[in-house]
């Protein structure tokens, strides 16, 4: 194996990985979700998002023989289960044809418009997907199930970031290649969390201002409620999931101390230690519920403005 092809195929594991993460977040958590997509568990790729440079090397790698392929399947799901495989290139999905999607070369456009696109299918009715495998056509039909709306992107960064926008998750790799497994879903839960909570829509209508101005003025009081928000529910979602729902207190207790910059430092995030005494707290609360999945209370308010009361939220370390 040359060395691109050994960096697609690392490209390829990683995306799988956070898309494996993603897929048993979302299909776990349907029911605490108003906003859903039909779930297949593909994870698609398009020519188009790699830049010149490595554009024909990529082709030849994974076998572009359409603008759109199957980077890889997540183990056990619909699309897994119909017999679909990585590299086989997508014609048809449903009555989105591939080659009509627009998108420019050296971006992910043609990429989020097929996302956008499948995401758009009806929830519960059979998809059927025309592909072409190895120069063959292959003709398979999908029963995806309702999962949560939301894209999971991998960050190719080494820097602590992560965001969510109301539509997407994005984290950096960094997170997967330093933190568990566990660990980095607890921070994959916490982005989708704001998504859960419609964050991104409430925080737009405070009229609040984004980056560096985010931890100014009265922008900080939204901002935390929002960021401890998203910490009680991801526990949740974390359990429901199957992961340990104290996941993101151990995430907490290795990343809070371990400083360098990042999103989550700033004035507009509870500090760290008062964060693990929040979280300790709701385990302790979730623990005494048997019911899967597990639905706190708030989601029932995230049709309601943002008050700015991130106080009466947060428990204060000792």
């Amino acid at each position: 194996m040359n060395e691109s092809s050994e960096l697609f195929e690392s490209v390829r594991t990683a995306d799988l990985r956070l898309a494996t993460i993603g897929w048993r977040l979302a299909s776990t958590n349907a029911r605490l979700c108003d906003r859903q997509e039909p779930g297949t568990g593909l994870q698609i790729h398009t020519l188009d998002q790699f830049d010149s440079t490595n554009r024909p090397a990529a082709q030849a790698h994974f076998g572009f023989a359409t603008p759109v392929a199957i980077e890889g399947v997540v183990p056990s799901s619909p699309a897994a289960q119909a017999g679909l495989r990585a590299d086989d290139s997508l014609v048809r999905v449903g009555t989105v044809d591939m080659a009509a999607l627009d998108g420019k070369p050296g971006t992910t456009q043609r990429l989020v418009a097929a996302q956008l696109a499948i995401a758009a299918l009806p929830l519960d009715a059979p998809i059927e997907v025309e592909a072409i495998r190895a120069g063959a056509p292959v003709h398979v039909t999908v029963q995806p199930v309702p999962v949560c709306k939301s894209r999971f992107e991998l960050r190719l960064a080494d820097d602590f970031n992560a965001s969510a926008d109301g539509t997407m998750v994005q984290i950096s790799a960094r997170f997967l290649d330093d933190y568990p497994e566990e660990q980095f879903a607890a921070a994959v839960a916490h982005e989708f969390s704001h998504n859960i909570l419609h964050h991104r829509d409430r925080l737009e209508a405070r009229g609040v201002t984004w980056g560096l101005l985010s931890g100014f003025g009265a922008n900080v009081k939204y901002f935390r409620q929002t960021e401890i928000q998203a910490d009680l529910l991801s526990v949740y979602l974390l359990a429901n999931a199957g992961y340990s729902p104290r996941a993101p207190i151990a995430f907490w207790r290795k990343f809070g101390p371990s400083g360098g910059p990042s999103i989550f430092r700033s004035r507009s995030h509870p500090q760290w230690r008062d964060r693990i005494a929040t979280l300790e707290a709701e385990v302790a609360k979730l623990e005494t519920i048997s019911a899967r999945p597990a639905i706190p209370a708030l989601i029932a308010e995230r049709s309601q403005p943002l008050s700015g009361d991130w106080q009466s939220l947060l428990i204060r370390s000792r």
